[in-house]
């Protein structure tokens, strides 16, 4: 996949996830080795907030399978994954943890921007993290709605509002002053990393999906598990977690054509 097939931020990601891919090694073995799925920087178990559909069958695609993990959980599940990511050093880790577990599903090398898939291949398009911020949701959203079946899912995890106004530009914790506006909040570019990733407000998300043709059916805001109120992961201290909301995951349907 040459990068001038790709956006300029995504040829960034790309670059970036690769060159990290040794970091995400470990983690990504730890949620392989896990039985069940659970949700977002703080492991919230699937069997306390009942997010997925009966997966039974169902033919998946995980736009930013990362290590793959997720895929692993769908298929014990009795789903069909697919896993599509930008990194060919994570698919490469993904690739050797199904060795180790001996499950098998397809790992394809693109860009959720533009996956190379026919119209209507898929029940359900999934991203925890991956597509969901990684990619322009004015690219990636309309091109899962083109891959899903009429009244197939579109179930994805991202940053929340809250968390994306309060994170400050370097590696702190967020805190509880508004560092940036709402208004327009779309791509961010962050000085310290130079990554770059996207995020809108509700407003605009809820008219996204609308405008592409999904009927919103439940937005699930993620409460950290009661623990150490001082502990750190990423850039959200679980205390700060514990009140507020800093992941989120949208469920929204395609309309029955």
């Amino acid at each position: 996949m040459p990068d001038f097939e790709l956006t300029e931020h995504a040829a960034r990601t790309r670059e970036a996830w690769n060159a990290d891919a040794p970091d995400w090694v470990a983690g990504g073995r730890d949620a392989w080795a896990r039985p069940a799925p659970n949700w977002g920087m703080w492991n919230v178990p699937e069997e306390e907030v009942h997010i997925l559909p009966d997966v039974r069958g169902l033919d998946v695609i995980d736009l930013g399978c990362g290590t793959g993990y997720w895929c692993a959980w769908l298929a014990r599940l009795g789903a069909s994954p697919v896993g599509l990511d930008v990194s060919e050093a994570q698919l490469e880790t993904a690739r050797t943890l199904q060795r180790e577990h001996r499950l098998d599903f397809p790992l394809v090398h693109a860009s959720a921007e533009a996956p190379p898939f026919p119209d209507g291949s898929f029940d359900l398009a999934f991203s925890e993290y991956g597509a969901a911020i990684w990619c322009d949701p004015y690219l990636w959203i309309p091109q899962a709605f083109r891959l899903l079946r009429p009244g197939g899912r579109l179930i994805f995890l991202c940053n929340s509002v809250l968390a994306m106004l309060t994170a400050p530009p370097s590696d702190e914790p967020a805190g509880e002053t508004l560092l940036r506006p709402q208004f327009g909040m779309h791509r961010l570019d962050w000085p310290d990393t130079g990554e770059i990733d996207f995020h809108l407000p509700h407003s605009a998300m809820l008219r996204l999906l609308r405008d592409t043709g999904f009927e919103v059916e439940a937005l699930h805001e993620l409460r950290a598990p009661e623990g150490d109120d001082d502990e750190v992961r990423y850039f959200i201290r679980r205390g700060w977690a514990r009140r507020w909301p800093c992941e989120e995951v949208w469920v929204a349907r395609r309309r029955p054509a």
